[in-house]
């Protein structure tokens, strides 16, 4: 007999749920990386993907070595609260240099050529 079998199939359809909501966000991140078009538009796709698609997976799995009782989930949280802190402001810290970049060379910020100028 698996350790598998003795997960409630309620509590193994909300692991597949997690896990499966957590890999959507991850591939959508990562479709949002690849796709847009400037820089500063795919700053934004990998803090989805990797911030709330990781802890879609990290749910499912404190879920599942929760139910079975074979392990504490106290590192699993660790992680996602070092994903869920230090995405976010990693790319805002790219952002800002990349930003700091582009006006110390005097021209506008990559992505925006083109773009009229909001009113003041």
């Amino acid at each position: 007999m698996s350790h598998l079998d003795q997960i409630p199939p309620v509590i193994a359809i909300l692991i597949a749920g997690f896990v499966l909501l957590g890999s959507v966000l991850t591939l959508l991140g990562t479709i949002g990386l690849i796709r847009l078009g400037s820089f500063y538009e795919r700053l934004h796709a990998p803090t989805l993907g990797t911030s709330w698609g990781a802890a879609g997976i990290l749910i499912g799995s404190m879920l599942m070595f929760s139910t079975l009782g074979s392990r504490w989930v106290i590192h699993e949280i660790f992680l996602g609260c070092l994903i869920m802190l230090t995405m976010p402001v990693t790319l805002m810290v790219l952002g800002r240099a990349a930003l700091h970049r582009d006006r110390a060379e005097g021209r506008p910020p990559r992505g925006t050529e083109g773009r009229q100028e909001p009113l003041k």
